[in-house]
């Protein structure tokens, strides 16, 4: 991992521009209002925006890397992406007051791999299409997925660490990661291994196959989380979780403020997005049990993504610990509003699709976001509004700013 004189001072301006910004007074009032949400104690809705189109963006050149060697060229770019949104659309970001340097952590996954095709416009295209080929056929193929395997390198973990403070002395606090989040959403994976279509067969002609496959996942993935917790190195103090932030007073009080790098003070996130276009019965059979039985380890959960959940959130608030439930586009905010309660928090995706046509309708834009604030204040929910998976904003990273500047006027910041 030799770097160049020219890398090092590339990371040390970075470093200089982004300790500005997190040293802004800002980012603790911006803290004190994420755990007033996230205790349920809500100030005023709370605004995120991520998982960008990167390839429409990267003409910028703060998004220009120059570092060749992969483990500081991600560093960079986490440097280089937290800048260039705190200056185009903060809203509700926290920066925090150090930069991170990630231990060198080893997910041998699943085993038994997934094999898609792939459609991308260009090479450079952020969310390509895949179809997945069925290699998971079986009762005989189950055996070949494996027991998820976590190892660290603590030779290069130590020899990384060594190297940032060299490059970063005196120019920026620094903070050891303390590992890995997990992702409890098995039923992608499982789809990508059998494909979707075939899944959805098998509910009606195979269900005690899908247990089956269901069951030996949510074993392997459970192996990789006990083993996590003997090596210490689960998440505790990343300040985000599926795009939200997370900073609460029982697991992460401020900025690197974890209690303990294992499974009980940590986050993870799970979510069945095929079950959108299944009942909620079937999902209480079908992914009710296995979440239930990876969440059971953690002390917070974020549920859901794209789903539809609106019309099963009495099923949704059986799944242990879990904290924030996605509203995506595809549920009906009203009925979900109105079925949340008040202790969860109702993390609301409006539609990426306004930024993505030919023209933005801003008075749209507008009206969009206040019904689902005007639908939260009356039922006393607790609300947070993530814009992602944003495809394409058309060539135009502007529509980004302009979003984030009427989404915290439509919340009162």
């Amino acid at each position: 991992m030799k770097l160049s004189g020219d890398d090092i001072s590339t990371l040390r301006e970075l470093a200089a521009s982004y300790m500005e910004i997190a040293e802004l007074p800002v980012m603790r009032e911006k803290i004190e209002l994420w755990k007033a949400l996230n205790r349920s104690k809500m100030q005023r809705p709370m605004v995120c925006i991520d998982q960008l189109p990167w390839d429409e963006l990267s003409a910028d050149e703060t998004l220009q890397c120059r570092i060749a060697d992969p483990y500081w060229r991600n560093v960079e770019w986490e440097l280089r992406a937290t800048i260039y949104k705190w200056r185009h659309f903060p809203v509700d970001m926290v920066v925090e007051p150090f930069i991170t340097i990630p231990k060198v952590i080893g997910n041998s996954g699943y085993g038994l791999g997934a094999e898609c095709d792939v459609l991308r416009l260009t090479e450079e295209t952020t969310a390509p299409s895949r179809l997945y080929k069925q290699v998971l056929t079986g009762f005989e193929d189950i055996g070949r997925i494996q027991d998820m395997r976590i190892s660290v390198d603590a030779a290069k973990t130590r020899e990384v660490w060594e190297q940032a403070q060299h490059i970063f002395a005196g120019a920026a606090q620094l903070m050891q990661g303390h590992g890995i989040q997990f992702h409890l959403g098995v039923w992608d994976y499982l789809t990508e291994v059998m494909g979707v279509e075939n899944a959805y067969i098998d509910f009606m002609d195979r269900p005690d196959f899908l247990h089956a496959c269901m069951d030996r996942i949510t074993g392997a993935a459970i192996a990789g989380i006990e083993q996590a917790n003997a090596l210490g190195v689960h998440d505790d103090i990343s300040n985000r979780c599926h795009c939200s932030y997370v900073y609460t007073d029982e697991l992460l009080p401020g900025c690197g403020e974890g209690k303990g790098p294992v499974s009980q003070n940590s986050w993870a996130f799970g979510l069945a997005q095929l079950f959108t276009s299944v009942s909620p019965r079937m999902m209480e059979e079908f992914e009710i049990p296995y979440i239930s039985r990876m969440a059971e380890y953690f002390g917070m959960i974020y549920y859901g993504c794209c789903d539809r959940l609106d019309d099963r959130l009495d099923i949704v608030k059986t799944i242990p610990h879990v904290r924030k439930v996605s509203c995506s586009p595809w549920s009906d905010r009203k009925r979900f509003a109105e079925a949340i309660g008040t202790e969860l928090i109702m993390s609301n995706k409006p539609t990426p699709a306004f930024v993505a046509e030919k023209s933005v309708n801003w008075d749209a834009v507008e009206a969009d976001l206040r019904l689902t604030v005007e639908l939260a204040k009356a039922n006393n929910v607790n609300l947070e509004m993530i814009l992602k998976d944003i495809s394409t904003v058309a060539n135009q990273p502007d529509r980004l700013t302009r979003w984030a500047d009427i989404a915290m006027k439509v919340v009162g910041a």
